[in-house]
């Protein structure tokens, strides 16, 4: 996508602040409310990641270059709390790897650096099969607003690969916060911040109770399906879209791009018309949006742009129901934190 140190004061606490708008979801319902992932999770070794030195090894990075090349057992990686600093990047020949934290508010993997959406990150995810629990991972350039940097790719999190979960994992950034690129993902009670495009590529992904923190003026998603035979598409369920400034739901990085919102609570300032077609004004037929069952003051439709869709009830079923849309061969698995 196109386009100083994170202060003391926001650094470990911006998880409590969507703890309301889960509260005001939990009346609502969806058609997978009894999604139950698998469980049946088999840990192969576990190693201890503590930057104190009570653990395994003081550094993430050295915790997953000590798996061996082709892995087919789950590896456990915990993490003790603390501001882990530095990139993590878990290669394609390194599948079967689970991080697990103390907490999103307490675990942080961060970096600080820009220039690259797929580069600059403080996770790059390249193989399959992995699963996140209560981890942030964050990308503190131009976060803090006193510094007035350019505005440049600056992602938390890039995904390359297919199978990948992420259970109450937060993800802070401003511009391109989470590069949702290629693969199938599954976000559970996930905390996503951002200005400008801040969840974008052209995953196949389904978040769930998720928040969607939009602190800026700009686009919350920028997905980029390609043609009309990719299954590729953001869906959101039961989430909740907050945030300050004028901000629209999406914009068309593809010709075929695709979002589904369902059952989320809105208070973000959403421009009335909601969304763009970008680069593709003349083609809208072939872009799919559509809400439905939505609250809150940014959820109106009654100026929406003329062109959203309107869905079949069996297409709604279709994509949110996650075994149809996602998990098709039922990859996804429980962090050990939740079995």
């Amino acid at each position: 996508m196109t386009s100083g140190k994170l202060s003391k004061a926001h650094s470990l606490n911006f998880n409590f602040q969507f703890i309301v708008p889960f509260f005001l979801l939990a009346c609502s319902s969806i058609t997978n409310a009894q999604f139950k992932p698998n469980s049946g999770v088999q840990i192969g070794r576990t190693i201890t990641v503590d930057l104190n030195g009570k653990g395994d090894f003081t550094k993430v990075q050295d915790a997953i270059d000590s798996v061996p090349s082709r892995n087919n057992v789950w590896t456990l990686i915990k993490l003790k709390a603390g501001v882990y600093e530095g990139q993590v990047a878990i290669p394609q020949d390194k599948p079967y790897m689970i991080l697990q934290g103390e907490g999103s508010g307490t675990t942080v993997i961060q970096v600080n650096q820009a220039g690259s959406s797929s580069d600059s990150a403080a996770l790059i995810l390249s193989a399959e099969n992995f699963v996140a629990s209560d981890i942030s991972f964050r990308n503190t350039y131009n976060l803090d607003q006193s510094h007035r940097e350019p505005m440049l790719w600056a992602p938390a999190a890039t995904l390359w690969a297919d199978k990948a979960s992420f259970y109450r994992c937060g993800f802070i950034s401003k511009q391109d916060t989470l590069s949702d690129l290629i693969g199938r993902h599954y976000f559970h009670s996930c905390y996503i911040e951002g200005s400008v495009d801040f969840i974008w590529g052209n995953g196949q992904s389904y978040y769930e109770l998720c928040v969607l923190n939009a602190t800026g003026g700009g686009f919350i998603t920028a997905q980029g399906r390609k043609s009309e035979d990719q299954p590729t598409g953001f869906v959101f369920v039961k989430s909740a879209i907050v945030g300050v400034g004028p901000t629209l739901l999406g914009r068309a990085y593809g010709p075929y791009s695709r979002v589904l919102i369902k059952n989320a609570n809105i208070t973000a300032n959403v421009k009335p018309e909601g969304w763009s077609a970008w680069s593709f004004v003349g083609h809208e037929d072939k872009i799919t949006y559509a809400e439905q069952g939505c609250d809150g003051p940014g959820s109106a439709m009654s100026q929406r742009v003329t062109w959203m869709k309107t869905l079949t009830a069996g297409e709604w079923d279709y994509f949110t129901n996650i075994h149809t849309f996602l998990n098709q061969d039922g990859w996804i698995v429980q962090p050990p934190s939740l079995l």
